[in-house]
């Protein structure tokens, strides 16, 4: 039996970890026995990709789409595709009702790491897995002991999921991922598989305001729980966990103190350094006026930057750009033509001309004469940031603006500049810490 591991990042290493010592045991499940396994990935060679229908079985990573042609083609020869996604659901089918799935296309990370931070606030035994946490095939040997996994789950994981968790979660859809899905009904399709075999007695959680969302909860056959967001920005998400944590039947104070201790994650609207500048007002009081810089380098589509522009009240400044997955940029430049604070727009990176001629044109439809903001183009990250210092200290310090926030939120992938968002945030954290 020859077997492929095609991808070896995280998952792909847990995977090859796993069957190295479910193979001499022959578990059924598995399928075969003396497995010969074949680790394929371009860190290796770039040519991993050539001759695929020579395996038996082949083991999707997240970041290689089901749609490929080259897998589209081996699995016409016979070749059977499957994932390390799949294979966990298979193996932890007799503990499904502990299965806790969340997806959407922003939010999943800090409605996970929550959700988890309340139950254990509950006095219940949780286990974090899927993109964010252990892999899931790691924590295997764990369930029996737990009362529920929850499981951050990608489109790329659940596109070809044959199998639903027994209580789904679908945070805010709305366009992204068109770098590696073809088109956005495959990918809101993909999505669907969060709740497509979910039996009559299980319960699906779904954000009401949003019509993809809503769309997509609808075509699960379980229990709906439509839950209506107070507000309109990343915070929604708490009010999400909460729900589901009520419908667990924890105690609303374990969910307020877990809400009112949970710090967030990095990369997600982190708060990096406060700048205090002591300044008299015109009673010749001493006062501290603050410059806020805040990292949302995670935010790799034009939504999540959107609902980032409407967290904030303040004097704003916004840097944003990279290298785009979409080529819609509506929701970012209607939530920059609706947000009266914001003051200036940096944009650097390869698609930072697109962006600009993006908000031009939101703010050309309007027959009002609305001011659009400052646009400014710069090479790099660097730059920008330090732009956004030297525009917003002068007027901070005069007093003229108070508490300025400057919000990095680039609306693009990373990829033009960086290894990843992880390490363009860190980037930028870096930078400010220098100022």
């Amino acid at each position: 039996m020859r077997v492929a591991i095609l991808g070896f990042g995280r998952e792909g290493k847990s995977l090859l970890k796993f069957l190295k010592k479910s193979l001499p045991a022959g578990r059924q499940v598995l399928k075969f026995k003396n497995a010969k396994i074949s680790i394929l990935d371009q860190k290796f060679d770039k040519n991993y990709l050539k001759n695929l229908s020579r395996f038996d079985i082949i083991f999707r990573s997240p970041g290689l789409p089901y749609t490929l042609p080259k897998l589209y083609r081996a699995r016409s020869s016979g070749v059977e595709v499957s994932s390390a996604t799949k294979l966990f659901f298979s193996l932890a089918h007799p503990y499904r009702k502990k299965l806790i799935g969340i997806t959407g296309t922003k939010g999943k990370g800090t409605t996970s790491t929550l959700l988890t931070q309340i139950l254990r606030n509950c006095g219940r035994k949780v286990i974090l897995a899927g993109n964010i946490g252990k892999p899931m095939l790691d924590i295997l040997p764990d369930i029996k002991k737990a009362d529920y996994v929850i499981l951050e789950l990608s489109s790329f994981q659940i596109q070809d999921l044959p199998q639903s968790p027994h209580i789904a979660v679908v945070l805010d859809v709305f366009p992204d991922h068109l770098d590696e899905h073809k088109t956005l009904r495959e990918y809101y399709e993909s999505k669907v598989n969060i709740g497509r075999f979910q039996r009559k007695s299980d319960a699906i959680f779904y954000f009401a305001n949003n019509p993809l969302t809503k769309k997509i909860a609808l075509k699960s056959p379980a229990k709906k729980f439509p839950v209506y967001p107070k507000e309109n920005t990343p915070k929604k998400n708490y009010g999400m966990a909460a729900a589901v944590a009520r419908y667990l039947k924890c105690s609303e104070s374990a969910i307020q103190k877990a809400i009112k201790n949970f710090r967030g994650l990095e990369h997600r609207l982190e708060l990096v350094k406060t700048i205090s500048i002591r300044q008299k007002s015109y009673a010749n009081v001493l006062k501290n006026i603050r410059m806020d810089f805040v990292n949302d380098s995670a935010a790799t589509n034009p939504g999540a930057t959107a609902a980032a522009i409407y967290t904030f009240k303040e004097p704003l400044i916004l840097i944003a750009g990279g290298r785009s997955k979409i080529h819609d940029f509506s929701p970012m430049t209607k939530a920059i033509k609706e947000a009266k604070n914001l003051q200036m727009v940096i944009l650097f990176g390869e698609n930072k001309r697109e962006i600009r001629d993006a908000i031009r044109k939101e703010f050309n439809k309007s027959k009002r004469t609305t001011a659009a903001p400052h646009i400014v183009l710069k090479p790099n990250l660097k730059s920008a940031l330090e732009l956004a210092y030297r525009f917003a200290r002068p007027l901070v310090a005069s007093g003229y603006w108070s508490n300025t926030v400057v919000l990095f939120s680039p609306a693009s992938a990373s990829f033009d500049q960086f290894k990843n968002y992880a390490d363009r945030g860190k980037t930028f954290k870096k930078f400010v810490r220098m100022l």
